[in-house]
């Protein structure tokens, strides 16, 4: 069972190669310029500030002494600097299996899922089509047993279902079902997340329970660019934060469209508005637990089309994470966009350089970085499996390496070339082969004539396998089966009553 086999080796293998990635190592800004974008952000908060703000937030951020003119409110420094003082630094999403939380915040990176694609690429047809709840829960029950896929993030949108409760609802249902990561959902009304904390409270065995290790957290996408608030965004994560929820204050803005062309103002601004989410959710609770989500994204100005995969875009990026650092604040960010409808060439280049800057800046918390193809318009299953090999090199690449008298090995090299001539048979090689090497699962590490010998597939062929492999796996998803059913009949779900598993085009 794959499950099962994923932990036994994690408990057989203790001695794994770290793949504890460290951030901050990429500075492109210098202290000055970080600075100057820093307080340009915290200018445009209280000196432009932000229209159409909802009559519930404008009140509650005039309690702190903000002003408001007309629809339009203005932030003042003195909660600015309070905010930046004293929200949290470290933020801890928690997995139901104990074994994969993440504390967000500091140098520590995490990658994984995102984007709520509304395509999928059929895994047989190779074909795009409009994907399903079924889409969903299979692209969490992969996710779960790729081990370098830390997180997940509701990736796709269920669009066999119309109505919007019954859709944040069962997305939720599916990826807790489909993994014990931790997960990231969004929902579109106050109401439907109080019904999704009460399923989230049933499952953890109480509401205590749940409010001391939340294994669910929510997407806000709070601000519209340039500078306005959403109402319905701010009304759900004001809930969100009441249930016990941990929130991201996400905002999305294209450089040269709805930010300005210039990078350094595309992230002013769009740290500004990224913000202004975490002060209010200050406001609503000085205990809120917060990540901020500032992600300027690139146009491409030939086509007015999003290009995620470009150099300008790790460039900005990294510039946000920079800022972040310097406010000392839990932070994410998407990489991994790529522009490449299929995972080629493209895609892996594009990957690679985005989700490695991202890393390297100091983004604590990745998303997208597995699975999505075609600028955050589709996800490929195949691809989650080649990404997963992509993101365990990524996350070896930036574990700080140790130094010591040990690994520097002097004894060792003296006692080889007094006898052997190479450390093919020094018990250290062979003692250090696993501890110290992360070897991928389908990439291809044969010489030429093994290759030409063998078959010759290409790594998407491979991965079409393995993915079928594991679909094809029982799913443990460690939930009482009688719970389970109780929740389906209890708020409609769309899940089958003995199968647990979509009513629709249920997986084989």
């Amino acid at each position: 069972m794959a499950r099962r086999g994923r932990r036994q080796s994690e408990t057989k293998n203790e001695l794994a190669p770290s793949l504890k990635a460290i951030g901050g190592t990429y500075k492109p800004l210098g202290l000055i310029e970080t600075k100057a974008i820093a307080d340009a952000a915290v200018e445009i908060m209280c000196t432009v500030g932000f229209s159409e703000c909802p009559e519930p937030v404008a009140q509650e951020l005039l309690r702190f002494g903000c002003q408001k003119n007309g629809d339009r409110v203005y932030f003042v420094n003195n909660l600015i600097d309070e905010v930046l003082d004293k929200m949290s630094k470290v933020v801890t999403l928690y997995s139901r299996s104990k074994k994969d939380d993440l504390h967000v915040g500091k140098s520590a990176s995490f990658v994984g899922t995102g984007g709520a694609s509304p395509y999928i690429l059929d895994i047989e047809t190779g074909v795009y089509r409009a994907s399903t709840l079924n889409d969903l829960y299979d692209s969490a029950r992969l996710c779960e047993q790729l081990d370098h896929i830390q997180f997940f993030s509701r990736s796709l949108v269920a669009r066999d279902i119309n109505n919007s409760r019954d859709l944040d609802l069962n997305t939720v249902f599916a990826c807790i079902l489909g993994t014990q990561k931790h997960i990231m959902t969004s929902a579109s009304e106050p109401n439907h997340v109080a019904e999704i904390a009460e399923i989230c409270y049933s499952i953890a065995g109480s509401e205590t329970e749940f409010r001391a290790q939340p294994f669910v957290s929510f997407n806000i996408n709070h601000a519209v660019p340039p500078l306005r608030f959403h109402a319905e965004s701010f009304a759900v994560m004001k809930v969100a934060i009441q249930k016990g929820f941990p929130v991201h204050a996400n905002v999305f803005g294209q450089l040269g469209a709805s930010s300005p062309v210039t990078t350094a103002g595309s992230v002013a601004q769009t740290l500004a508005e990224a913000l202004a989410g975490v002060v209010y959710a200050h406001c609503i609770d000085p205990e809120a637990k917060v990540i901020a989500g500032p992600r300027p994204m690139i146009t491409d100005l030939r086509t007015g089309g999003f290009s995620g995969g470009s150099g300008e875009q790790a460039l900005a990026t990294a510039m946000c994470a920079q800022v972040m650092r310097y406010w000392d604040l839990p932070c994410s960010a998407i990489a991994g966009a790529t522009d490449s409808k299929s995972a080629d060439a493209q895609s892996g280049f594009e990957k690679s350089l985005t989700v490695n800057t991202a890393i390297q800046a100091g983004t604590n918390l990745i998303t997208q970085a597995a699975g999505t193809q075609a600028g955050l318009m589709g996800v490929s299953l195949k691809a989650y499996v080649i990404d997963n090999d992509m993101l365990g090199s990524l996350l070896r690449a930036n574990v700080t390496p140790i130094v010591s008298e040990e690994t520097l090995a002097l004894a060792s090299i003296l006692e080889v070339i007094q006898g052997e001539g190479h450390f093919l048979g020094q018990a250290e090689t062979y003692a250090r082969m696993k501890s110290d090497f992360l070897y991928p699962e389908i990439s291809d590490r044969r010489s030429i004539d093994e290759w030409g010998a063998g078959k010759q597939e290409t790594l998407e062929d491979k991965a079409k396998v393995k993915v079928l492999e594991l679909l094809k796996n029982k799913h443990e998803n460690n939930l009482n089966a009688d719970l389970m059913r109780t929740l389906i009949k209890k708020y409609g779900l769309s899940f089958d009553l003995l199968s647990l598993q979509p009513n629709s085009a249920i997986s084989s």
